[in-house]
């Protein structure tokens, strides 16, 4: 083995180490908490449980009116609503932000890509909210997580709209397609590889989301999955066996969604820069 294979090798395993103990330790710690009682889970030590309560797990689903139902199909109507406008959205400016080449498409691509840096406020937004009569509402919510994650979606369509021959839309001008067919029947469907990336990363990071629902969307009945977390924690005593048991369980659909479509995602998010 020559020494430029013992740098490879060398550079995996320890790659290899550094996952295991960033991702699979943390992910054995909650689990192994998840099913001690509640005295021996606030130790908080990776041992195994003296005695496993796999009824964790029901008491996390019934707490509180069973509210982690609730959460959840709050969570699914938030993340589905959130994903469709942003491909649609998203697909739509990217492929007329790369097409057109003048000034201002230029000054809106540079305001729309200053939202990748700049955070959102939270007084004025509540403000602008109430006005329109969307404070804690769903779709008051979907907007708020489409105007965050825009600029990024934005991004990711617009490379990879480079791997994509003008000759295609010119062929398609010729045979009489409209801008709205030849967008629909020919450019769409060839976004699919970065549409599933936008559909996997959006997915996960609007069902994650902690901060703004709590600012956005309060209310006991508009909980989402991240929200329920407050069940489980209180100002004197905590019980961390159902906090963790809570935190496996929001867990598992995001955790099996990036497990199966994390090939396409990577497909998307290079495909532009390697055929364009």
């Amino acid at each position: 083995m020559n020494k430029k294979k013992k740098l490879y090798l060398i550079g995996d395993i320890i790659g290899v180490v550094a996952a295991f103990l960033i991702f699979i330790i943390p992910f054995l710690f909650m689990l192994t908490n998840s099913l001690k009682e509640r005295r021996e889970a606030n130790l908080l030590n990776l041992s195994l449980p003296e005695v496993f309560c796999w009824e964790n797990f029901i008491e996390v689903f019934q707490a509180n009116n069973y509210q982690l139902v609730t959460a959840f199909k709050n969570s699914i109507l938030l993340v589905i609503g959130s994903v469709i406008l942003l491909i649609i959205t998203g697909s739509m400016c990217g492929y007329i932000i790369q097409r057109r080449n003048d000034r201002t498409t230029k000054a809106v691509n540079a305001l729309i890509m200053t939202g990748l840096m700049v955070p959102a406020t939270i007084l004025p937004t509540i403000w602008v909210l109430q006005r329109l009569h969307l404070y804690k509402t769903m779709t008051g919510m979907i907007f708020i997580e489409v105007a965050l994650n825009l600029p990024f979606t934005i991004m990711l369509y617009r490379g990879f709209m480079n791997s994509i021959p003008l000759e295609l839309e010119e062929a398609g001008y010729i045979d009489g397609c409209s801008r709205w067919k030849l967008y629909t029947t020919i450019i769409f469907p060839l976004l699919k590889p970065v549409t599933s990336t936008v559909i996997v990363i959006k997915a996960v990071t609007v069902f994650n989301d902690f901060t703004n629902p709590l600012y956005f969307l309060p209310g006991a009945e508009n909980a989402t999955v991240q929200l329920t977390l407050y069940n489980f924690m209180g100002q004197y005593e905590s019980s961390y066996n159902l906090l963790f048991a809570d935190v496996i369980l929001i867990t598992i659909p995001m955790l099996i969604l990036f497990i199966f479509f994390n090939k396409r995602i990577v497909d998307g998010m290079v495909a532009g820069a390697v055929k364009g």
